[in-house]
């Protein structure tokens, strides 16, 4: 991520999606793909239209003969996170082709003339991608899906740093997204803050093994790993479940 992209995300997220100099008045959202390499988050800025349900976004790269990186990304995983202003959701990213792609992004020319400019700049189609909001599963819901995925390494364990490539990146992801939604949280239900600032530590601490296990696959790291989590779900459902329904 280049710094003029991470001063853009700052910006982003501490005005709400709101957006001054260039960018004032532009359609933008964060998009949070998982590197089809690397298996870690990867965040980008990235202009948008509203089609009926469903979000386009638009795969200019200021008209650079190369997609830019989260279309490869998401072509691997079309699995994404959207932050829209205030709001935060998961999504499901399909590239839309053919005739309807062309009618799409000559209806994006037409509203923004630097879409078109982009076009005639490059020899390669840009992409157009649809996002179609999914459902968001409950707290218990996502930890039932690590845990089992958890359970899935330690079963086979011939090859952990292979193994540990996919569940890595989806347990950092699930952390990097509760961290935008803690502020949130403290700021409806101030009596958490002990339990939100705990859980940050072991966000913190959990991220260290995961780095540790990667770096040096060891089966002991990774049952230090599965008993860690363990403990951090126990309390996290705990204390949250009861309130994130009333999050709006």
């Amino acid at each position: 991520m280049t710094d003029g992209n991470q001063q853009v995300i700052d910006e982003f997220r501490a005005n709400g999606g709101r957006m001054g100099g260039m960018f004032e008045g532009t359609d933008l959202l964060l998009l949070t793909t998982t590197g089809a390499r690397s298996g870690r988050p990867r965040t980008s800025p990235v202009g948008y239209a509203h089609d009926g349900d469903r979000l386009l976004i638009f795969g200019s790269n200021a008209g650079l003969p190369a997609h830019p990186a989260w279309f490869h990304n998401l072509l691997a995983d079309p699995r994404v996170t959207v932050e829209l202003g205030t709001e935060t959701f998961e999504a499901r990213a399909v590239p839309v082709t053919g005739p309807e792609r062309d009618r799409l992004y000559a209806e994006q020319g037409r509203r923004i003339p630097a879409y078109a400019a982009y076009q005639e700049r490059t020899a390669r189609v840009i992409p157009v991608v649809a996002l179609h909001r999914v459902r968001t599963p409950g707290l218990a819901e996502i930890h039932q899906r690590l845990r089992a995925d958890l359970a899935a390494v330690r079963a086979d364990r011939h090859d952990l740093r292979a193994h540990c490539l996919a569940f890595c990146g989806a347990l950092r992801a699930h952390h990097t997204n509760e961290d935008r939604v803690f502020p949130r949280i403290e700021a409806r239900f101030p009596e958490l803050r002990p339990a939100i600032e705990r859980l940050r530590r072991e966000h913190t601490a959990i991220a260290r093994r995961i780095a540790e296990l990667e770096d040096a696959p060891d089966d002991a790291v990774l049952d230090r790993l599965a008993a860690d989590l363990e403990a951090h779900f126990a309390f996290e459902e705990e204390h949250l479940t009861p309130v994130l329904d009333k999050l709006s």
